[in-house]
């Protein structure tokens, strides 16, 4: 929500009074809302944080566990508590009504060792997992394993409460955690959760030696609780004066309730449980019933002085607050450990008090008692010799508050304001190395704050005034800031402090130092050494004089008095130190109407004492008027410093000595409104009798009780019940009412609470009509204090609307826009006294339209109306609307509204007439409907419907038109998508057959190297070439036919087998078998390509008969609906005839490829091969870059190059002839691997000699020979390349810098029985 601060159009019908300038002020002086706070957001609520000095900030939420840095704008580490990736809470964890103690997951987080000579530090975290178990885990990274760990050592119940710290016993020099926790709850449903061991169902407080593996406890480690004593709630846990500290108090954990009097226990800082006692604690001034609940704790440790926030029960009710619901006490820590009885209430121990008996209850610091209505924590430090408490609030506010002398509480500072109104934790952490920041946290959220917003203060002796010791006054940047940002503080004169005063800043003062001239210093605690000052005419520009610091004296400068210098009316003084300087403008234009010695001195001008009056100073009077101008007026210098404030109230009670006589006959009833924003309020109606009969009516506001009250006088009375109130602005907090009649006693009538101003979220519907009258509703908070709701255009202006609103929503109807043409947005505005806050807009759309409707009985007594309307983007509810119908002589009856339904054409309202008589007989008579949308009101006519007979004459007609056009239509678009495909196929072939030619040019190679390498054509046998032609994919088939295809003896065909070869020969059967096997839904491809091998097999030695089959065959596959195009036939192999074509002409042309063709064709195919061979060749997917098949082709091309090897071959048993050819040119290339090299190398061998070299590929290994050197050469070795993902890169002869021409010499061992030699020279 945006807030404007323009000021609205007056409106004449309801004129408001004027909001007060303090208002504005306020609002624009409000505390900072963290919008440049780091801020960390976890996924659940936070239950625990803790800093360390080192290793920064650990927030537990939920079941993790966060390490942040110091600013937390970075995640170190993270602990998943519960299961591994997943913070949410193992059960949902509703926080409870404060100030009820919140539940959490996470009981315990307590860095410690941190700086013990020679140790780490450690974190000791305690959940209520496993029974209530505890970790010890290194500070440095959580995700380091527990070097510690033990079950039951904190509570298992997350609404149980949970105390602990962590010391160096000096008896046992060992580590002990004392750990105060509520084991065991009355509640019976939390029994299933976790069930103690009986060991420690009675333990209150325990010693667990944190040296130990499992924490484990001695039986002198445990102080039991008192039999029958009840549940005890621990908040804190600290270290004294030797003796560990636990407040609690008595609490009843199913009734919410506090059974007894917050306490102190105390026990002796040592390796057993020395019980010394308990003391009870008092923090019930102010409030009736006391305030039993503990809500925060904080020990001043330099003061010898502890901090509590206290409670009064409030239940679940937050309507029961009052303003003194909390309250801040302080109590001396040796007086509660001088009150500490050895006896004991709540626990057991040797000494038992008797029941008779009350333990003593110890009184806080009267003067430091701070109440207030909603406070949540405390936190307790010491600056510069001044004690400064920070408490946090139920609304997301934090407080500071600077303890004067006697430790008096001062009027609280918001430092800082959570814009969602949070409650703040109950445990404020303060920055372990800089103590400008403090940690707030609230929710689900982290924040680091400024412990102060000292930028506020505009002048040094409104900075020093403050007395806030983080703040002070930097000469250098000539504003109120923190120490640390005062740049240059070497030299600590450059800074003033509160321990200064504000005396002690720098002022400029002009005064008549006698007749003849005027004297400018500069008086403050600063360096006077190296300064310079000026005094220049503002108007001229003219310097009247200038002067430098003589030794460690201030610089002064003396203006003549002359007669010319009486037209100087501003001047600008300037007093110049090393790094910085001061100014003041003097206006010497009014000297003459002041008409007072020391505002007419303050001022700068002069005064004649003889005549009375103020003139300018440049001017002369009598001489002798100046000494004793000196003598009477030096005051004015002290009236004119910035007074010292105290307590930051605005008005102070006058004391009243009025009796009481004739005041119980003023009575007051109400006050209404009972809640009003910071702002203020300027009508507040105050209700009751005899208001008429008092001269003199007066409210007193008291809040915050160190703060001054606030008294109003009243605005005007009405008449006798009635009067008027107009009230300040103020910040957010509860306060206390009286008021007060003729000066008698006041006492107290009500509450009056102060709340943000109110913020919107969302407005729903978001969409409206133009002619108004929807139901919107608002949704936010603190809409309670609103003065009106206004709709803002851009042509008609402000318009103002009735509302209805609650705390949390809020309901108006849209105004009427009909005047307005098309969609328009508007504004709606929240108007607070004279501010207006944006709320979001709202968008009007054209009104709705209505088609017709339909009346349609269900059953006799009931009838559904079906209300047609077009679609649009409206939200409509049941109170938006209302129907009525019309039948029969103008009868009506009102339609309940059902529900409302969309589907791509049209929106049907459903509404039912329930409880009539003849629902047939009204559906038929029905005429119209009207519908009420707002202030919209329309008449809605039935639906025509088309007669019957109509209907079932024309349907046929309409179905027979509309199979013809679809076939006539599908006969085109087939037509068309045949031309289409041949037209597509015939260009695909044309682009093929061109990308062939190109390929085949690409491939083009000398003769003479092909015929180099071609070696022996190796043909094969026919029942080879047979059955690499039938079965190419199955050649486990090729076992089968072990006889000779071509000498075949028929006297060995069994019955079986000559009864099979009739059949195949009756060709109407063979036909037909073929025909019903392709019908076969599971007869697949690969069965029919089998079929047809083995019945071309079957056939061999009967071609004719085959032939003759295969033409039937083929007439049928012809005259096949599918094949509509004749260029796709016999493009695949997916019919049997198909593959009794290929196979019949393999058998026809196997003569004439062993006889013409097949040494050409051999020729070509090992071109290709060699062509392949030259460009690079993907090893892993067979990809290379010289192929003619696109599906093959490789398309990232590395760069590479020809590597030219000469290969000397070793003798061996294998292959001794003296013709074979040892010494072999072989061209590689230098992006092959190990392997393809190889293979090139056995390939150059056999074209050369014709002939295997004699082992098997795998049986080689490369060795390279560089003089003495020897290096094998693999595939994958240890200097292998390993890609980011995991992946090995196998080597190539790139890799191992084969070549670059140089003479490099090779030797390759095979299986230890050859060696081969090589020669390389690298060619570009």
């Amino acid at each position: 929500m945006e807030v404007s601060r323009r000021k609205a159009p007056p409106r004449p019908q309801r004129p408001a009074a004027p909001l007060p300038l303090l208002a504005y002020l306020l609002a624009f002086a409000a505390p900072g809302r963290g919008a440049d706070e780091p801020v960390w957001r976890s996924e659940q609520a936070i239950g625990a944080i803790a800093v360390s000095r080192e290793d920064g900030v650990f927030v537990a939420s939920g079941s993790c566990l966060d390490q942040l840095d110091y600013s937390l704008e970075h995640r170190l580490s993270r602990l998943y508590r519960d299961q591994a990736g997943n913070c949410t809470e193992p059960v949902s964890l509703t926080p409870p009504a404060r100030p009820r103690p919140g539940s959490s997951f996470s009981k315990l987080l307590l860095p410690y060792r941190e700086g013990a000579a020679g140790l780490g530090g450690l974190l000791l975290t305690g959940w209520t997992f496993d029974r209530g178990a505890c970790e010890v885990r290194p500070l440095g990274n959580l995700s380091r394993s527990s070097l510690r760990n033990g079950t039951e050592v904190v509570s298992c119940h997350p609404q149980g409460s949970t105390a602990g710290v962590v010391y160096l016993a000096g008896d046992t020099n060992s580590w002990y955690l004392a750990v105060a926790a509520t084991y065991v709850l009355p509640e019976p449903e939390t029994a299933s959760r976790c069930n103690p061991a009986a060991s420690d169902r009675e333990t209150a407080i325990a010693l667990k030696d944190t040296e130990g593996r499992s924490l484990a406890t001695k039986e002198t480690g445990r102080l039991k609780l008192r039999e029958g004593g009840g549940s005890l709630h621990f908040v804190d846990a600290f270290l004294w004066n030797g003796s560990v500290y636990f407040p609690y108090y008595p609490y009843n954990y199913t009734s919410g309730a506090a059974t007894g009097w917050p306490s102190m226990a105390r026990i002796a800082k040592s390796s057993e449980v020395l019980f010394q006692g308990q003391a009870a604690l008092d923090c019930g001034h102010g409030h009736p019933d006391g305030r039993r609940l503990l809500l925060s704790s904080s020990l001043v440790e330099a003061l010898d002085v502890w901090a509590g926030v206290f409670s009064a029960a409030t239940g679940g009710d937050q309507e029961r607050r009052s303003p003194a619901t909390t309250a801040l006490c302080l109590f001396r820590m040796r007086e509660i450990q001088a009150r500490t009885k050895t006896c004991s209430w709540d626990f057991e121990a040797e000494n038992h008090c008797n029941d008779k008996d009350q333990p003593e209850r110890v009184q806080p610091i009267a003067s430091s008692t701070l109440i207030h209505s909603d406070l949540t924590s405390v936190y307790g430090t010491v600056v510069m010799n001044r004690t400064v408490l920070f408490l946090g609030t139920g609304n997301g506010q934090l407080l500071k508050v600077i303890l004067g002398e006697n430790l008096t509480s001062n009027c609280p500072e918001v430092i800082y304001e959570i814009k969602e109104e949070t409650p703040v934790f109950y445990k404020l952490v303060p920055h372990p190395k800089k103590n400008i920041y403090i940690y707030l946290t609230a929710g689900k959220e982290v924040r680091r704050i400024r412990v102060a917003n000292c930028s506020k203060h505009k002048s040094c002796s409104e900075c020093l005034a403050a007395t806030d010791p983080h703040c002070g006054w930097c000469h250098l940047l000539q504003r109120c800031t923190f120490k640390e940002d005062c740049v240059h503080l070497k030299n600590s004169e450059n800074w003033l402090d509160v321990s200064s005063g504000a005396k002690k800043c720098p002022e400029i003062y002009l005064f008549r130092s006698s007749k003849d001239k005027t004297t400018v210093t500069v008086v403050g605690s600063f360096s006077p050494r190296h300064s310079e000052c000026m005094v220049q005419n503002v108007d001229t520009g003219r310097i009247l004089c200038k002067g430098k610091s003589v030794s460690n004296e201030t610089c002064t400068c003396s203006i003549p008095t002359r007669a010319t210098y009486k037209d100087v009316l501003v001047v600008n003084v300037t007093f110049s130190f090393s790094s910085w300087s001061v100014s003041k403008r003097f206006n010497f234009t009014n000297c003459s109407s002041l008409r007072e010695c020391p505002v007419c001195i303050g001022t700068g001008c002069a005064w004649c004492e003889s005549e009375g009056k103020c003139i300018h100073p440049f001017t002369a009077c009598d001489p002798s008027d100046y000494k004793r101008n000196q003598d009477l007026c030096p005051v004015a210098f002290e009236k004119w410093a910035p007074p010292k404030t105290a307590g930051g109230g605005r008005f102070k009670e006058k004391t009243s000595n009025g009796t009481t006589q004739g005041l119980q006959v003023f009575y007051i009833k109400s006050i209404e409104p009972q809640k009003i924003s910071t702002l203020g309020k300027s009508n507040v109606i105050v209700t009751g009798a005899n208001f008429t009969q008092a001269s003199n009516i007066t409210m007193i506001l008291k809040g915050t009780s160190t703060c001054d009250k606030d008294v109003i006088q009243v605005s005007h009375v009405l008449n006798d019940t009635h009067m008027k109130f107009s009230l300040p602005s103020s910040r957010k907090e509860m306060k206390d009412v009286c008021i007060q009649f003729d000066g008698g006693s006041c006492p107290s009538v009500g509450y009056l609470s102060y709340i943000a101003l109110p913020l919107c979220s969302l407005i729903y519907p978001a969409t409206t009509w133009i002619s108004g009258g929807q139901n919107i509703t608002i949704m936010g908070r603190n809409f309670d204090v609103i003065d009106n709701l206004i709709i803002s255009h851009e042509l008609k202006g402000n318009i103002n609307v009735s509302e209805y609103c609650m705390a949390t929503h809020c309901r108006f109807l849209a105004p009427s826009l009909k005047s307005s043409k098309g969609r328009t947005n508007v504004t709606v505005k929240l108007r607070v006294q004279e501010t207006y806050l944006d709320c979001g807009s709202l968008q009007y759309l054209d009104d709705p339209r209505f088609t017709g409707y339909r009346a349609e009985p269900e059953v006799d007594t009931e009838l559904e109306v079906k209300i047609q309307k077009e679609n649009d983007n409206f939200n409509i509810s049941k109170k938006d609307i209302e129907i009525t119908l019309f039948h029969g002589e103008n009868e009506q009856l009102n339609c309940s509204f059902e529900n409302i339904t969309r589907n791509q054409d049209l929106t049907t309202i459903f509404c039912k007439i329930k409880g009539i008589t003849a629902a047939n007989s009204i559906a038929t008579s029905s005429k119209k409907v009207r519908v009420k949308l707002g202030n919209l009101e329309l008449y809605v006519e039935r639906e025509s419907v088309i007669s019957t007979w109509y209907f079932l004459i024309g349907l046929p007609v309409l179905l027979v038109i509309v199979i013809f056009a679809a076939v006539g239509v599908t006969r085109h678009k087939s037509k068309e998508l045949s031309r289409k495909q041949s037209q597509q196929l015939e260009l695909l072939e044309s682009e093929l057959r061109k990308e062939i030619r190109d390929g085949f040019a690409e491939l083009q190679m000398d003769k003479l190297d092909v015929v180099d390498s071609f070696g022996t054509v190796p043909f094969l046998d026919y029942k080879h070439f047979a059955l690499r032609t039938f079965f190419p994919e199955s050649g486990g088939f090729t076992h089968i036919f072990t006889e000779d295809m071509h000498n075949r003896d028929a006297n060995n065909k069994n019955e079986s087998l000559t009864a099979l070869d009739a059949l195949i020969c009756n060709k109407s059967f063979l036909v037909t078998v073929i025909h019903t096997l392709e019908k076969q839904k599971n007869f697949s491809v690969k069965d029919r390509c089998l079929f047809a091998s083995f019945l071309t097999i079957a056939l061999q030695t009967k071609l004719v008969y085959l032939t003759s089959i295969l033409e039937v065959l083929t007439r049928d596959l012809m005259e096949q609906c599918s094949n509509m195009q004749p260029k796709l036939m016999l493009r695949r192999t997916e019919s049997v005839v198909e593959k009794l074509l290929t196979n019949w002409m393999s058998v026809c042309l196997s003569g004439f490829l062993r006889e013409t063709v097949g040494e050409p064709f051999y020729l070509l195919v090992t071109t290709l091969n060699q062509k392949i061979n030259k460009g690079p060749v993907d090893v892993i997917t067979c990809k290379a870059l010289y192929t003619l098949n696109e599906d093959w082709l490789l398309w990232q091309v590395p760069e590479f190059s020809t590597v030219a090897l000469t290969v000397t071959f070793e003798k061996i048993p294998e292959n001794e002839s003296a013709d074979v050819c040892r010494n072999i040119s072989v061209n590689v290339l230098d992006c092959d691997t190990i392997g393809q090299a190889k293979e090139k190398i056995f390939q150059a061998f056999l074209s050369k000699n014709g002939s295997p070299y004699g082992l098997q590929l795998n049986e080689i290994g490369l060795e390279l020979q560089v003089g003495t050197r020897h290096k094998e050469l693999l595939d994958i070795d240890s200097s292998s390349v390993i890609l980011e993902d995991g992946i090995t890169k196998l080597n190539t002869i790139g890799h191992y810098e084969v070549g670059s021409f140089t003479l490099t010499r090779f030797s390759g061992l095979f299986s230890g029985r050859g060696t081969v030699q090589l020669d390389t020279e690298q060619s570009l």
